[in-house]
């Protein structure tokens, strides 16, 4: 695990042990405290680099095992491209390029936060430590065998040789939302025998120790609330289903709240429209939503967010039970609006229909964003690249798109109107759960739309990029973590108290 990664920072000028990691632009241009340590080594990176056809692009990396003139056992020299091209993200990138060159077993490292023109900021440093912490995350706690090299990497002691003070300080608070995406990332690798709702609710309410309000509405509290349509989703599942409300007070008493809602369906069938055998095995991770949500409320109230924040997550299990929900039944959801039962495969957005309606009403929020793992369709369109945004307000998915940019969590927003609304509309009820093949994506958020009473809002579509996305420099695992970070940087940009 991840946690085994101690990261420590020390002066730019500290003698260096271990594997040494150093930094050259796309002209293999060293700066003066890298050459100053490497001293007659830096003629030796010119020959390795032109021997392996290494040119300093951004994130390659040139490894030279037992360097002449270098007190390390190994020197990496990750190339950091053009100067002026450089961006924010890279530097976590860097950092996950850096980690995965650790050996297996124990390791020791020492990097030299340092570009061709001098020392990087406190800030580009902290990048460069967050994304080591983020690559060496590994979901391998049900492993009673392991491989030869699967513990790579697992014990290391990694230097940042820094030329700003100030950089040990600010990892303090950039390393609590890593936790967060390592929390996420937790939650969505659990196997669903393990992480069902109650279980769920129990893990969230852990964020208590860090003086987050925890609330757990259990099947009695919500069918009192009217949750026609979450409770509909786990009536076939003997796991009862909860709802979660997580509450951070970091600003003024009174002070409106901002608001993220999770879909939080613990293992999903399908129900009765039951899905296919293959890959199904994928679907505990369709929680992934609600895994964002409780990963970021630990982030911002362990780095103490000088803003209100309430979390609320719903946690169902879809099973197909004889009790199970059929196509054809009408619900009742929390606005007294009903709804028919097309396909019990679509039962994402009626677990979130209450909890947004709870959160409009009950909260009366700034904003509300909700994630969710809810459609293929999303895939179709987009890939694993982009998580479709589905907004009401221009501002609001303005700073989530710039949000996305900075983060490296990116988003593309998707089309909202009237002419797809009607795709849901019902000739039994007053909307049906499914509009069909077409648009399917669009249609689910026009669903979604009729349950946020005019909140400005914003659905974030995360189905390709929560579980099973590509794997990155930062991440390794199955389960990406998406959205904590790119959320906290909306919060953080936009919504704190300076």
């Amino acid at each position: 695990m991840s946690d085994a990664i101690k990261v420590g920072f020390v002066p730019l000028s500290t003698a260096p042990r271990g594997i040494l990691v150093v930094f050259c632009d796309d002209g293999l241009k060293l700066g003066p405290a890298t050459a100053k340590a490497l001293g007659g080594a830096a003629d030796l990176v010119k020959r390795a680099a032109s021997a392996a056809a290494f040119k300093g692009k951004s994130g390659a990396a040139l490894d030279i095992l037992a360097p002449e003139g270098v007190k390390a056992t190994r020197l990496i020299v990750i190339g950091a491209g053009k100067a002026a091209s450089l961006k924010a993200n890279d530097f976590l990138k860097f950092g996950g390029v850096a980690a995965s060159k650790l050996p297996a077993g124990t390791a020791a490292m020492t990097i030299l936060a340092e570009l061709p023109d001098g020392a990087m900021t406190s800030e580009q440093a902290v990048a460069v430590a967050s994304g080591l912490r983020l690559r060496a995350y590994k979901f391998d706690r049900y492993k009673t065998k392991k491989k030869d090299g699967e513990e790579g990497g697992s014990r290391a002691d990694i230097s940042l040789a820094v030329g700003d003070a100030t950089a040990a300080k600010a990892f303090a608070a950039a390393g609590h939302v890593v936790d967060g995406v390592i929390m996420a990332r937790d939650l969505v690798n659990e196997p669903p025998n393990v992480l069902f709702p109650e279980e769920f609710a129990r893990r969230a309410g852990q964020l208590r120790k860090l003086g987050v309000k925890v609330e757990v509405l259990d099947v009695k509290a919500m069918q009192k609330l009217g949750m026609g349509a979450l409770l509909g989703v786990g009536q076939g599942s003997t796991r009862p289903s909860r709802t979660v409300i997580m509450r951070w007070d970091g600003a003024k008493k009174g002070e409106a709240p901002v608001a993220f809602v999770g879909k939080g369906v613990c293992f999903d069938t399908g129900g009765i429209s039951i899905k296919p055998a293959g890959s199904m095995e994928d679907m505990k991770g369709d929680m992934g939503g609600a895994a964002c949500v409780v990963g970021l409320m630990h982030a911002l109230a362990a780095r103490k967010a000088k803003v209100n924040v309430v979390g609320a997550i719903g946690l169902v299990e879809n099973m197909p039970d004889g009790n199970a929900q059929r196509p054809g039944d009408i619900v009742t959801s929390m606005s007294g609006q009903t709804i028919e039962i097309i396909n019990t495969d679509a039962e994402g957005r009626l677990v979130l229909a209450d909890v947004l309606w709870y959160v409009a009403k009950k909260v009366k929020p700034k904003f509300m964003v909700d994630l969710a793992t809810l459609t293929g369709a999303i895939m179709v369109a987009l890939g694993t690249e982009h998580a479709g945004m589905f907004s009401n307000n221009d501002e609001l998915a303005d700073r989530l798109i710039a949000a996305g940019l900075e983060s490296g969590e990116k988003v593309w927003r998707m089309p909202l109107g009237p002419e797809y609304d009607k795709l849901i509309d019902s000739q039994f009820a007053d909307m049906k759960n499914t509009g069909g093949r077409h648009g399917g994506s669009i249609t689910a958020a026009q669903f979604l739309q009729r349950f946020v009473d005019d909140v400005p809002w914003a659905h974030l579509d995360i189905a390709g990029t929560a579980m099973g996305a590509p794997k990155t420099d930062i991440n390794q695992s199955w389960g990406s973590g998406y959205g904590v970070r790119l959320l906290d940087r909306l919060v953080a940009d936009h919504y704190e108290r300076k």
